[in-house]
C-alpha cells in the first residue's frame, strides 16, 4: 500500500460530510457531558487513553474498529493510521459514546473509530490520542479475502483477572498472554465478560476487564457474545448498555437490537454471534428477558444461516454464544429453550461448530443432527462417534469453553463413573425445579482434571475446488502464570467438503 492511498480519507470510507459530522458529534458529546464520577486515582493533565481494543466489521478483510475509553470527556479524540513501512498517513476523528452506570452514577466515556476500505491480509499500525495526552499505540492485521489459512481462539467466562472483583480469579489474567502468544487473527469471547452485574461498581469492573485484555485486544479483535452477566439492572432495556457502549459491533440491520447479535466473515468462515437470554429458559441475569426480541433474533438467524450456506465462498459456519444447548456439567447444564429455538436452525442449515461458555469447564460433543424420537428434552441425535476426525457436514459439534478464568469452576459432571453413561440436566423452565435429567449420549470428551483453558482453531481451506477443508482444533489448559506455556489437553480435526464444488 502506498503512502498516498493511506492518506486518502476515502481509504476508510469517510467522506468529507461524514468527517465533519463525526467531529461535530464528538464535540457535542464533550459539551453535553454531565458530572464525572470515575473511581480512579487523579491524573495530572488530560485523561490518558486506556482499555484499547479492536473489533472486526462484518467483512474482516476490509473493516476494523479501534475503540478505547477515557476517565473524563476529552477534546478531539482521534486515531492515526498507517503501515509499518510507510508510517502514519491518515488521521481519523473518533465517535464518542457514553452511558451513565445505573448502580453508581458513573458516566463512562468511550471512543470508536470504524475503518472501512482497508486492504485484506494487511498489517497496520495505529495510535489513539486526544488534546493534551500522549498517544497509545497498537497494531492489527485485516482478515484474508477468500479461502486462506488463519487461526482463531475462543473461551468464555473470563472475569477481570483481578481477585478484588467478585468471581474473578488470576487465570483470567494468565490466559490473556497465553492466547496472545498464539497470535490468532481473532479471539471469540463466549459471554460473561466482566461479570459487571455482580459488582458494587460495574463500571470499574468493565474498566479492569478491558485493561487486562488490552495487551492482546489492542493487536487483534476480541469478538464478544453477551451472556447473562452482561445483563445489568437499570442499564438499558435488556441491561446491555455497558456492553453495547463499550463495543462497536457489526450491524445486524435491526436498530432496536443493534449489537445484541451479529455476524462477520473472515476468509471462508462465517461467524455468527448470538444472544441466548432471548431464548433460554434459565433466569440467571439481573432481570428476566426471555423473549425480548419477539422472534426477531430467530428470523435474523435463519436468514443469516441460509445466506451463508448458499454462498459458494463460505465453507464453515461457526456459532459463538453463551448459554448451552448441550452440557453435562452439574453447574448449569443444557437449556431446552435454546434447543427449541436455535437447534432446528442449526440442523437445517448445517452449522459446523458451536462455541459456548456458561459452564466453567471443557466438554466436546459428538456431531449431532435432529432429535431422538419421543425425547421430552429434545435430545439431539448422535450421527457419528469417532472423536479424532469428524465430518461436520453430517452433524454439528458443540464445545463448552467456559474456563476463561472465573474462580467458580464447574468441571464436575453427571454420571460417567465406572462405565456408567454421562448424565445431563436440562433446564425446562424459569424456576429452579424446572429441570429434567437425560442420558448424555452426545457427550464425547469431558475434562474433570482442570477447569481453565481455551481452544485454538486453525483453518485449512484445502487446495482444490470441491475438495475437503478442515478445522484443526486444540484445546489447551491455561497454565499458572502469564509467562507459562499452555498445555494441550486434546486435538482433533473437523472436515467438510468445500462449498465451491
Amino acid at each position: 500500500m502506498s503512502d498516498d492511498s493511506i492518506a486518502n480519507e476515502d481509504q476508510f470510507g469517510l467522506s468529507r460530510r461524514r468527517f465533519l459530522g463525526v467531529a461535530a458529534g464528538t464535540a457535542a458529546a464533550g459539551a453535553l457531558a454531565g458530572p464525572v464520577l470515575w473511581q480512579q486515582p487523579a491524573r495530572a493533565g488530560a485523561a490518558v487513553p486506556e482499555q484499547l481494543h479492536l473489533q472486526f466489521g462484518s467483512d474482516a478483510a476490509t473493516q476494523m474498529t479501534v475503540s478505547w475509553a477515557t476517565s473524563t470527556a476529552v477534546a478531539n479524540p482521534m486515531l492515526r493510521l498507517g503501515t509499518p513501512a510507510g508510517g502514519y498517513g491518515s488521521t481519523v476523528p473518533a465517535i464518542t459514546r457514553t452511558y451513565l452506570d445505573h448502580a453508581t452514577g458513573i458516566e463512562v466515556f468511550t471512543h470508536h473509530v470504524p475503518l472501512d476500505k482497508l486492504h485484506p491480509a494487511t498489517e497496520y499500525v495505529y495510535e489513539v490520542l486526544h488534546d493534551g495526552a500522549d498517544p497509545v499505540t497498537g497494531t492489527f492485521e485485516t482478515g484474508p479475502r477468500g479461502r486462506a489459512p488463519f487461526r482463531f481462539t475462543s473461551f468464555g467466562d473470563q472475569g477481570t483477572g483481578d481477585t478484588t472483583y467478585t468471581v474473578s480469579g488470576p487465570f483470567g489474567a494468565y490466559v490473556v498472554d497465553q492466547v496472545e502468544a498464539k497470535k490468532p487473527l481473532l479471539h471469540l469471547l463466549n459471554g460473561d465478560l466482566a461479570y459487571g452485574n455482580l459488582q458494587h461498581n460495574p463500571a470499574a469492573a468493565w474498566n479492569a476487564f478491558f485493561n487486562n485484555n488490552m495487551r492482546s485486544a489492542r493487536n487483534r479483535p476480541w469478538m464478544p457474545a453477551a451472556g447473562n452477566h452482561e445483563n445489568e439492572l437499570g442499564n438499558g432495556p435488556q441491561g446491555f448498555a455497558s456492553y453495547l457502549t463499550r463495543f462497536w459491533l457489526p450491524d445486524n440491520g435491526i436498530p432496536e437490537f443493534s449489537g445484541n447479535w451479529y455476524a462477520f466473515t473472515a476468509g471462508s468462515v462465517r461467524f455468527v454471534v448470538l444472544q441466548n437470554d432471548d431464548v433460554c429458559f434459565q433466569d440467571a441475569g439481573n432481570f428476566y428477558i426471555r423473549g425480548y426480541s419477539a422472534g426477531a433474533q430467530q428470523r435474523w438467524l435463519e436468514a443469516t444461516l441460509a445466506q451463508a450456506r448458499a454462498d459458494r465462498g463460505i465453507d464453515w459456519i461457526v456459532v459463538c454464544m453463551h448459554q448451552l444447548l448441550l452440557s453435562s456439567s452439574t453447574g448449569n447444564g443444557s437449556d431446552l429453550g435454546i434447543r427449541e429455538e436455535f437447534g432446528p436452525l442449526f440442523d437445517r442449515y448445517g452449522v459446523d461448530l458451536v462455541l459456548a461458555g456458561h459452564d466453567h469447564d471443557y466438554e466436546r460433543t459428538h456431531p449431532v443432527r435432529g432429535v431422538d424420537a419421543d425425547s421430552p428434552t429434545l435430545r439431539p441425535s448422535v450421527v457419528a462417534t469417532g472423536t479424532d476426525v469428524v465430518d461436520t457436514s453430517k452433524g454439528t459439534v458443540h464445545m463448552v469453553l467456559g474456563g476463561g478464568g472465573t474462580d467458580i469452576p464447574t468441571n464436575t459432571y453427571g454420571g460417567g463413573v465406572d462405565g456408567a453413561p454421562p448424565v445431563a440436566k436440562v433446564i425446562t423452565g424459569r424456576t429452579a425445579t424446572s429441570v429434567q435429567p437425560e442420558v448424555a449420549t452426545w457427550s464425547a470428551v469431558r475434562d474433570p482434571s482442570w477447569p481453565f483453558g481455551f481452544a485454538l482453531i486453525d483453518v485449512d481451506p484445502g487446495s482444490e475446488p470441491g475438495g475437503t477443508t478442515a478445522l484443526h482444533v486444540t484445546y489447551f489448559h491455561t497454565s499458572p502464570g502469564s509467562g507459562s506455556q499452555p498445555q494441550p489437553f486434546e486435538s482433533f480435526t473437523l472436515t467438510r467438503p468445500r462449498n465451491d464444488g
